[in-house]
C-alpha cells in the first residue's frame, strides 16, 4: 500500500510553444433528461485540469441544455429516446471514439436495457482508453466479462455499492484487499471512492489518498473526478498515474472548498472552481 504524496513530479507540463490539440482530445457520453448536470460538471472539470479540446455527447433531448451550460466545451446531439440514448447513437460513438484520446462514459446517463447493451458494446469495440463511471458502471454489472474482454484500457471510479454490484467482495470489510483483487483479476485501473480512496493498479500496487473531506459527500463530486481523470489521461499519463493524481488534486481542490465556504454548504461545482488553486500550490506544470 502507497499513501499518495503530492503529485507535482507527474503532472504534464505545458510548454509555451503548443496548442490546444497538444493537450487532448477527450470525450465526455452521458446526460439523460433530469441528469443535464452530470455531463457538464465533468465538462468543466476537465477543462479546469489542462484538457485541450472537450467534446460532450448527450442525447438530442437535453442537447439544448447541454449547450447552454458549456461555453469551453464542445456539445452534440445523439440519437435518443424517452429521454435516453438508443442503440442508434453506437455508429457515430464509435466514430467520435476513434478521434479522441479518452472517453469517460456513464455521467447521469441513465439505466435501461437499451443502454446497458450500448455501454457494453462500447466497452468491447473501443480501442480508446474508457473512464467507467455511474450507471455505465450498472451496464458492467450486468456482465462484468467485458472487462475481461476490452480492447482499450479501463478505469472504473465505483463508490462501494457500485463496486459490490460489480462483484467486488466488500463482506470482511478490507477495502484494500478487495479493491487490488479485482484490479488484478480484471486487469484494470480501480478507483473505490469513498473516505481514503484507493486507487488500485492492475500489477496489485495501491494508492490510499489522505486528501478530502465530508462536504464532498454530495451528488456530482464523482462526475468532477471523472471529468478530472480524463483531461490527465488525454494530456498523456498513463490510465494508473492519470488516477491517482486526480484523486490527490480531487480531495485538495474539496479541502480547498471547504475552507472557504465549509464542508456543509460546498458543491460540486465548487471543487471545479478551486482546481486551478489546487494545481496552482503545486507549482506543477507550467512551461
Amino acid at each position: 500500500m502507497h499513501r499518495i504524496e503530492p503529485c507535482a513530479p507527474y503532472l504534464p507540463r505545458r510548454a509555451s510553444d503548443t496548442n490546444k490539440y497538444d493537450y487532448g482530445r477527450v470525450l465526455i457520453v452521458g446526460g439523460c433528461v433530469g441528469y443535464t448536470g452530470a455531463p457538464t460538471l465533468c465538462a468543466h472539470a476537465a477543462l479546469r485540469c489542462g484538457a485541450g479540446l472537450v467534446s460532450v455527447g448527450v442525447p438530442e433531448a437535453i442537447y439544448a441544455i447541454t449547450a447552454v451550460k458549456n461555453d469551453a466545451a464542445m456539445p452534440f446531439p445523439l440519437p435518443s429516446a424517452d429521454g435516453k440514448l438508443t442503440a442508434d447513437a453506437l455508429p457515430e460513438l464509435l466514430e467520435r471514439l476513434r478521434r479522441s484520446d479518452v472517453c469517460v462514459l456513464g455521467p447521469g446517463l441513465g439505466r435501461n436495457a437499451a443502454l446497458t447493451a450500448l455501454v457494453q458494446a462500447v466497452v468491447l469495440r473501443s480501442e480508446t482508453p474508457l473512464v467507467l463511471d455511474a450507471d455505465a458502471l450498472f451496464a458492467v454489472a450486468q456482465d462484468v466479462t467485458v472487462l475481461d474482454r476490452a480492447r482499450a484500457p479501463i478505469v472504473l471510479t465505483p463508490h462501494d455499492g457500485e463496486f459490490a454490484r460489480l462483484g467486488g467482495d466488500l463482506s470482511g470489510g478490507d477495502r484494500l484487499g478487495a479493491a487490488r483483487r479485482f484490479a488484478a483479476e480484471h486487469r484494470c485501473v480501480l478507483v473505490l471512492k469513498g473516505h481514503r480512496t484507493i486507487t488500485a493498479w492492475p500489477d496489485g500496487r495501491c494508492f490510499v489518498n489522505p486528501t478530502g473531506n465530508s462536504g464532498m459527500a454530495k451528488g456530482g463530486s464523482g462526475d468532477v473526478l471523472g471529468g478530472m481523470i480524463l483531461a490527465l489521461i488525454g494530456q498523456g499519463l498513463d490510465p494508473g498515474r492519470a488516477s491517482v493524481c486526480a484523486v490527490w488534486l480531487h480531495g485538495r481542490a474539496g479541502d480547498l472548498a471547504a475552507a472557504d465556504k465549509g464542508e456543509y454548504g460546498m458543491l460540486p461545482s465548487d471543487l471545479v472552481e478551486q482546481l486551478p488553486y489546487a494545481i496552482k500550490e503545486l507549482g506543477a506544470g507550467e512551461g
